[in-house]
């Protein structure tokens, strides 16, 4: 017995199944329908396959193998986001490329960054266009366009077409957490 009726209630009885006089229970609100079938659609939906893959402990270790910074793994593997003006490369300004913390392929160059004003390190272009794979996001009950690494399928961040005073016209909002920088003189990821 799953319901039982307060004393001064009054059961309805119909084909030998008690209701409640009000009605049924409702069904969830669409917005709660959406969120269940988002959650459902991220832990059952075929991912592409990445030339690089491994499983969560092997990205753990990797990364703490790294020293990346606390949060990288909830950022790159679980889509989650650092808190604006936060991240070491919101402010950095050097000559070179950033690369993915988590298979260091080249993603952006320096001289494609700009300060958007927005809390995380904005790009205008990727390196190529085969360097980030861009895939629908429904998450958070907005649509916006999700940048992934093509090479391993690392979140970076987002891509929104609100920066006007690019040469594209595009932002691509990345976390500093998802990213090493290679200093031009040197090419090696800090």
């Amino acid at each position: 017995r799953f319901w039982s009726a307060p004393a001064t209630n009054t059961l309805n009885l119909r084909r030998g199944r008690a209701f409640h006089p009000i009605g049924p229970p409702a069904l969830p609100s669409a917005a709660v329908r959406d969120t269940l079938q988002f959650f459902i659609a991220a832990t059952t939906e075929n991912h592409m396959t990445y030339p690089i893959t491994k499983t969560d402990t092997e990205w753990l270790a990797l990364l703490a193998q790294k020293q990346a910074e606390p949060g990288a793994f909830a950022v790159t593997r679980k889509a989650s986001t650092e808190r604006p003006f936060t991240g070491k490369y919101a402010s950095h300004w050097a000559d070179g490329s950033y690369h993915c913390i988590c298979c260091n392929a080249k993603l952006f160059d320096a001289d494609t960054k700009f300060d958007a004003h927005c809390g995380w390190p904005s790009f205008y272009a990727p390196t190529s266009a085969d360097a980030v794979e861009l895939r629908e996001d429904t998450s958070l009950g907005m649509k916006r366009v999700e940048a992934l690494c093509a090479r391993c399928g690392s979140h970076l961040g987002h891509l929104f077409d609100d920066a006007p005073q690019t040469p594209t016209g595009d932002r691509f909002c990345i976390n500093s957490v998802s990213l090493t920088f290679a200093a031009l003189e040197s090419g090696e990821a800090v």
